[in-house]
């Protein structure tokens, strides 16, 4: 079992993970030791097939029933830009579009930093040492950003983190966190393993061995959130073999590819998630973010079954968020959550 904290109603709730039993399978240890099962399953030629197969052909829509399959996962058709028949694939629902503009409210101010995905977050800082044990555990500061980076090394070293974790049911485009001018966009070759909880608790760091893609934005520049340099990071993970960078300054119109020097607006579509669930990584420059209360409490809950408390030994629980919701300030500023 996985329970995660429902933020608008405080509830405790449980989550379905997708696949578990055959994610325990794949990766417990004995099946780490075959290396050669291991290697196949993380291989990006693989990935494609098995996405093909059960996102775009037709043996994969017969087999999912699209319409139960929404149905399961508990789709709001009303948030859809397009009608329910017309999303007749499992490709058409999980890379579906929302009027994001009328149900994904963001908050006034520009010191305010949102949430890029509808996701489950957990936050940190890489000073405290108990969070340092969950960077550790998750992510390697240096790999994740990129060894030969020691410019973004140097920037984000002792500063904060925020991991937001999509799982299937999820609406699979990121949006902007904070407002600002791109100053290195790159992307890094990796595996592509499961990001699902058991996987993440099983395996060393996945978020910095698998294929990502890295946003360096400076909010401090006109129209800018103020609050330094943020590092975005897109993880690809099982059966997402590639992340869209489709930026759109207008709802969904005229998108783009992400280069330097471009300036990015908070709250607007930067880049859709193939199919699947996958991971996006927010790194922040020391003291400049002030992360919303209830998050901040909800992380140590020790009353919620977290795959990952049980498995680290100490509370590490998620929120759910939404897409352009609050999670943070400026840490000058005061936040009201």
């Amino acid at each position: 079992m996985h329970q995660f904290i429902d933020r608008n109603t405080q509830e405790v709730k449980s989550e379905i993970l997708y696949g578990d039993k055959i994610i325990r399978f794949l990766y417990s240890r004995a099946r780490e030791r075959s290396s050669l099962i291991y290697k196949m399953l993380n291989s990006s030629r693989l990935c494609s097939i098995l996405g093909f197969f059960y996102y775009d052909s037709f043996i994969g829509s017969k087999i999912t029933r699209t319409k139960a399959f929404m149905d399961k996962l508990g789709i709001d058709y009303t948030e859809c830009l397009d009608p329910p028949k017309l999303l007749n694939t499992p490709r058409k629902i999980f890379e579906r579009k929302i009027r994001y503009w009328d149900i994904r409210p963001m908050p006034e101010g520009e010191d305010c930093v949102v949430a890029p995905a509808d996701s489950k977050v957990h936050v940190g800082s890489s000073i405290q040492t108990r969070l340092f044990y969950i960077k550790d555990k998750f992510f390697q500061y240096k790999e994740l950003i990129g060894a030969n980076k020691g410019k973004w090394i140097k920037a984000f070293r002792g500063g904060d983190f925020a991991v937001f974790r999509l799982t299937p049911d999820k609406y699979h485009y990121n949006h902007m966190p904070v407002s600002g001018v791109v100053r290195d966009f790159y992307s890094i070759d990796g595996g592509y393993q499961s990001c699902h909880p058991e996987a993440l608790v099983t395996l060393c760091t996945p978020y910095s061995k698998n294929r990502r893609f890295i946003t360096i934005i400076d909010t401090d520049v006109k129209g800018g959130t103020h609050i330094g340099l943020v590092a975005m990071i897109e993880v690809a993970a099982l059966l997402i073999g590639d992340v869209i960078q489709c930026y759109s300054e207008t709802r969904y119109d005229s998108p783009q590819k992400i280069i330097p020097n471009m300036f990015l607006k908070k709250g607007q579509p930067k880049s859709l998630f193939r199919p699947g669930s996958s991971t996006v990584i927010l790194l922040f420059q020391r003291d400049m973010v002030a992360f919303s209360p209830d998050i901040i409490e909800n992380n140590s809950r020790d009353d919620v079954i977290s795959v990952f408390s049980r498995a680290l030994g100490i509370p590490i629980v998620e929120t759910e968020v939404k897409v352009r919701s609050l999670i943070g300030k400026a840490s000058k500023k005061i936040i009201s959550s």
